[in-house]
């Protein structure tokens, strides 16, 4: 049976082996994420919320305080800070040693959190695209970075996204800015294809049809597909009925190779990694 190529990332100085996926749950402190049942802001709602991640079986928290729903308000750095502050204080309170990730775009906000709050990732929806000193401080920082593709900003991505090549214009997206970060020494990157992201529902389906072909910059992929419109748009539902759609298009998306799986719903996308994991066991067999 064939063994899958080590893939680590530097976590706090410890090495986390991305080669098994893992799930990274999604702790909102906002109060106008497009998922209702995710939206946290009281220190009891935001606890019970780490320890539902944590109990449930996921790697790592992803919390965000700007909400990246199309159509978003903006919101001002400051009160990002100020959101951010108070569910990172829950999370050390509670788990001290937890993988926290930061689901922010802007380079302050980051480094904050790394430096007050021992934050190990950031999670940046724009790539850079919408902060010229992200980049730098990541690189100064030398904290693990997700970057998304996104075509526009949360306020007018889905404003008639277009593309002349889909995939063509990703990749190059991901190779330019991939190649930038290791100009400035950053050594622990990973891609996020950006569903749902300036994207219709046929690019997202494109997207992950060819989803295993991001292989070819041999760095963890990540997926977030949780409750998005690709599903409930398609099947005519809702973002509170659309459980079953993104456990659907999580197992699709670790079969064709995805590491970590960014999820409201940790139990069931921990039982698809179970499922996944035990059938490859015998694909050599």
């Amino acid at each position: 049976m064939s063994v899958p190529t080590p893939l680590y990332i530097n976590v706090n100085g410890s090495l986390l082996d991305l080669s098994a996926p893992c799930v990274m749950g999604i702790l909102n402190v906002t109060p106008d994420s497009f998922y209702s049942n995710s939206r946290m802001q009281t220190e009891a709602d935001i606890t019970a919320r780490v320890h539902q991640i944590m109990n449930e079986g996921a790697t790592m928290i992803d919390i965000g305080a700007y909400s990246s729903r199309p159509g978003a308000a903006h919101i001002t750095s400051g009160e990002e800070m100020e959101r951010l502050r108070t569910g990172l204080a829950v999370i050390r309170r509670e788990y001290p040693d937890a993988v926290v990730s930061v689901d922010t775009f802007r380079a302050d906000v980051a480094r904050m959190c790394v430096q007050e709050y021992g934050v190990a990732i950031i999670n940046d929806i724009a790539a850079g695209e919408m902060d010229a000193d992200m980049f730098r401080t990541v690189a100064e920082l030398q904290v693990p970075y997700i970057m998304m593709h996104m075509q526009g900003t949360p306020q007018d991505m889905q404003q008639a996204p277009h593309y002349d090549n889909l995939l063509r214009e990703v990749f190059l997206y991901f190779a330019e800015k991939i190649q930038k970060l290791r100009e400035l020494g950053v050594n622990d990157l990973i891609l996020d294809p950006g569903f749902g992201f300036g994207k219709t529902l046929e690019h997202n389906y494109e997207l992950l049809a060819h989803l295993e072909e991001f292989r070819t910059f041999e760095l963890p992929i990540l997926v977030g597909v949780s409750r998005k419109s690709m599903i409930y748009n398609l099947l005519g539902l809702t973002p509170q009925e659309s459980l079953n759609g993104t456990t659907v298009l999580n197992t699709i998306s670790l079969q064709k190779g995805a590491h970590i799986l960014r999820v409201h719903d940790v139990r069931e996308a921990v039982q698809c990694l179970k499922i996944v994991g035990k059938m490859n066991e015998y694909k050599n067999v």
